[in-house]
């Protein structure tokens, strides 16, 4: 009896040492990567930026992969300050008060490689600023309707969206879209008309229909739209939470 014990004892010792090698060429595992959420509102400030703040913190922490540095301060948008980031994302409104130097230096941050994302109102932004439509595909044109729609998911196969099938429904301020960049922009969800009213007025109907969700490229950069996540309800949806960690993901090209 004390022999199988003594020799159990050796066994964990054994086990212990081999899990304290580290084989020959292994690396530390990658740092998470740093993402700048930028909310300044120069118009209209929604009321749900602060939970949308701790949410995307959250996922950030859960997911391991990166972390979140929420900021209303324009002076991070210099060539140094946004080395350390890997993405930018924009939850705004307005013309923003930044200088040329530092739109530039906006535009070549996500040239060179790095990602930009867009949420909501981030295309009711920089309405005088023609780079700004061409980075992020469209602008805010009218909300007619905010209800429970009916929302396609169009290419179920996208691994941004596929765990979502081929619909989903949703409750939430539902943005048109003018400007439309459609031959620059592969959408991945867009509005079922036949879930709204399109006798309301303000209604503007277009041949490209309404996009909400979107994906394109400006440069060697990954930019990623969602015009929804209007009520507090949306951003604590398990669903539109894990479309933002895929974009995240899918822009700072980690995989899905």
């Amino acid at each position: 009896m004390a022999e199988a014990i003594v020799r159990r004892r050796d066994f964990i010792a054994l086990l212990g040492g081999a899990a304290a090698i580290r084989p020959l060429g292994a690396h530390p595992e990658r740092p998470p990567e740093r993402i700048l959420y930028f909310t300044y509102s120069a118009g209209y400030r929604h009321d749900v930026i602060p939970l949308s703040k701790v949410i995307l913190t959250r996922l950030g922490s859960n997911s391991g992969v990166f972390e979140v540095t929420a900021t209303e301060d324009t002076s991070e948008f210099s060539t140094e300050n946004l080395e350390r980031y890997a993405a930018v994302m924009f939850y705004t409104t307005g013309e923003l008060p930044m200088s040329d130097a530092q739109k530039r230096a906006l535009l070549n941050f996500v040239r060179s490689g790095r990602g930009f994302l867009g949420v909501h109102s981030a295309t009711d932004t920089f309405y005088t600023w023609p780079d700004y439509l061409d980075l992020v595909g469209g602008y805010f044109n009218g909300h007619p309707w905010h209800q429970s729609v009916k929302i396609e998911v169009v290419d179920p196969g996208d691994p941004l969206v596929a765990f979502l099938g081929n619909s989903l429904q949703v409750e939430d301020e539902i943005y048109q879209i003018s400007d439309f960049d459609y031959r620059g922009s592969r959408v991945l969800l867009r509005l079922d008309p036949s879930s709204v009213d399109l006798g309301k007025t303000g209604v503007h109907q277009r041949f490209y229909g309404w996009p909400l969700t979107w994906t394109r490229y400006y440069g060697e950069g990954r930019v990623f739209y969602s015009a929804l996540g209007h009520e507090p309800s949306v951003w604590q949806d398990d669903r539109y939470q894990r479309i933002l960690t895929n974009a995240i993901l899918w822009s700072t090209r980690r995989s899905p």
